[in-house]
C-alpha cells in the first residue's frame, strides 16, 4: 500500500608428485589421481589426463565468500534500476512505458533478494529516502510542482513495529503507523496520527490502513510493493533514525 503521509490530506589446494624420469607422452602409466571427497584410486591415466582433471576441479573452486558473490550478482541490476529511474523525478515524469521498464528491472532485482526475511533483519531499521514510486498520492501529481514535497522519507523500525512517513518543504507533513506482521516480509499498516506541517496532530481515521510487502532489501536499497499495486524504491539515508513510539 502507499505508506503516504499525504493524507491528502569464498583455499583448497591439491598436490601432485612428478616422476624423476620422463615418460613417453604416448605411454600409459599408473598414476594415483586424487579427487576431493573420493578415496585414492590407481587407474590407468596419462599424466596429462590426471593433471587436466585436477585443473578442471580447481577451476570450479570459489575463492570468495558467498555474500560477496551475491553482491556481485545484484550490483549490475541495481545500477540498471538506478539509471532507469534517475530522469523520472521520483516517478512523477514516468510514462506508462517508463513504469513498465522500471517494474521489469525491479522484478529482476527481487528475484535475487539477499534478505529473505526482512522483518527479522536490522537492515530494515532507519530512515529511507523515496527515490521512485508509482503512487500518485505520494507524488502529489495533482498539484503544481512548486507545491509538491521535494523529498519524501519513510522510516521503519522492525523491533518496535512502527513506521513513519515524512515530507520535506514546502509541506513538512508527517504520519506515523503501527505495523502488524503478516509473514516474514509483509505487514499490515494502521496509521494513527497525521501531523500537518509537522506540528498539528490529527488522529487518523480507522479506514487509514493497508499492507506493505518488502520484496528486496540490502544495506543500500529497499524495494516494496503495496496492496494497491504501487511500487516503492528507497535508498538508506540514516540507519540510526528511530521512529517515535
Amino acid at each position: 500500500m502507499a505508506l503516504s503521509c499525504s493524507w491528502s490530506p569464498t583455499l583448497l589446494t591439491t598436490t601432485q608428485s612428478s616422476s624423476s624420469s620422463a615418460a613417453s607422452p604416448a605411454t600409459p602409466k599408473l598414476v594415483p589421481c586424487h579427487f576431493p571427497g573420493k578415496p585414492t584410486t590407481t587407474t590407468i591415466h596419462t599424466l596429462s589426463s590426471c593433471s587436466s582433471s585436477s585443473q578442471k576441479w580447481r577451476a570450479k573452486v570459489s575463492f570468495f565468500p558467498a555474500f560477496l558473490n551475491k553482491r556481485k550478482d545484484t550490483q549490475p541490476i541495481k545500477d540498471e534500476l538506478l539509471d532507469a529511474i534517475a530522469p523520472l523525478d521520483r516517478g512523477a515524469d514516468a510514462t506508462p512505458e517508463d513504469q513498465q521498464t522500471v517494474d521489469q528491472i525491479a522484478r529482476k532485482l527481487e528475484a535475487v533478494n539477499p534478505t529473505k526475511e526482512p522483518l527479522k533483519s536490522d537492515l530494515l531499521n532507519g530512515k529511507w529516502e523515496l527515490i521512485y514510486t508509482t503512487s500518485k498520492s505520494i507524488l502529489q501529481t495533482q498539484r503544481p510542482k512548486i507545491l509538491r514535497s521535494k523529498v519524501n522519507y519513510q522510516a521503519i523500525n522492525a523491533d518496535t513495529l512502527r513506521a513513519q512517513n515524512m515530507e520535506s518543504w514546502p509541506t513538512f507533513n508527517q504520519v506515523t503507523a503501527d505495523l502488524t506482521p503478516l509473514n516474514a516480509r509483509k505487514v499490515a499498516v494502521k496509521f494513527d496520527y497525521f501531523k500537518i506541517a509537522g506540528l498539528i496532530p490529527i488522529k487518523a481515521p480507522d479506514r487509514a490502513r493497508g499492507e506493505l510487502e518488502i520484496t528486496y532489501l540490502d544495506e543500500e536499497l529497499r524495494v516494496s510493493r503495496g496492496d494497491k499495486g504501487n511500487l516503492f524504491i528507497l535508498k538508506m539515508v540514516d540507519p540510526s533514525y528511530r521512529v517515535p513510539v
